[in-house]
């Protein structure tokens, strides 16, 4: 696709694509911020998080709802207007949010603000490298693609046997899985970019939102698996 690497090298110094990027970056921000702002507001009501975390049925349809959204987007956003790819996303961060809420009620607000900052710090530079190295890391994202379905199977395995030692590998892989991932998924926007072959404004957009839907899930699974590290646990 892109193997030229004096033409990736032209096209990735262009002004337009640095503008593509800082929209990616601005939304996934934007995401993050309106998920936070969301999951404090619940975690730190009490009625809120009863009826949320105390009635099944509620929680499932979020977590359904969710899901299905993801799937919406990643595999509509071809015949879908800009604009309504944003709102869905918006809508998704809002609704990740809710069902986020659960680590202002399970860890304290110091652990959470240190484990998000190192997540911060940690993204940022896996993001910065993939964005930059010349390097095709399509097998290395292959690889850890595989790795991430491995990962969910003995998580859901996990959920029944509770053991504490595959807990840990889980959460030790689920880090370097998604830090991995992160690299692959800043290269891809990248490289999604320059396949478009256009400037249109519409098109830049549903890759801005595409782009960052995909690495504020990153961002948020490995904010998670370093919270079961870097967190502690209210009494």
């Amino acid at each position: 696709m892109y193997d030229d690497n004096c033409q990736m090298e032209r096209s990735a110094a262009s002004p337009a694509l640095a503008a593509c990027l800082a929209n990616v970056y601005w939304w996934m921000t934007f995401a993050l911020l309106v998920s936070g702002v969301t999951a404090w507001a619940v975690g730190t009501s009490a009625e809120l998080s009863r009826m949320i975390f105390q009635n099944r049925g509620i929680f499932l349809i979020l977590i359904l709802a969710e899901l299905g959204m993801v799937f919406w987007i990643s595999a509509g956003i071809n015949r879908m207007q800009a604009s309504t790819a944003t709102a869905l996303f918006i809508a998704y961060s809002v609704l990740n949010g809710l069902t986020l809420s659960f680590i202002f009620i399970a860890y304290s607000l110091g652990s959470i603000a240190v484990t998000f900052a190192v997540t911060a710090g940690t993204f940022g530079a896996m993001a910065v490298i993939g964005t930059l190295t010349k390097k095709d890391l399509t097998s290395l994202g292959n690889l850890f693609f595989m790795a991430l379905i491995g990962l969910i199977i003995a998580s859901l395995v996990n959920l029944f046997w509770q053991n504490s030692i595959l807990y840990w590998i889980v959460t030790y892989a689920g880090v370097l899985i998604f830090v991995g991932l992160t690299a692959y998924d800043a290269q891809k926007i990248k490289r999604m970019y320059l396949a478009a072959g256009t400037d249109d404004s519409e098109t830049v957009r549903k890759i801005a939102v595409l782009g960052a839907l995909t690495l504020y899930l990153d961002f948020i699974n490995l904010f998670l698996y370093l919270l079961r590290i870097f967190g502690g646990r209210r009494n």
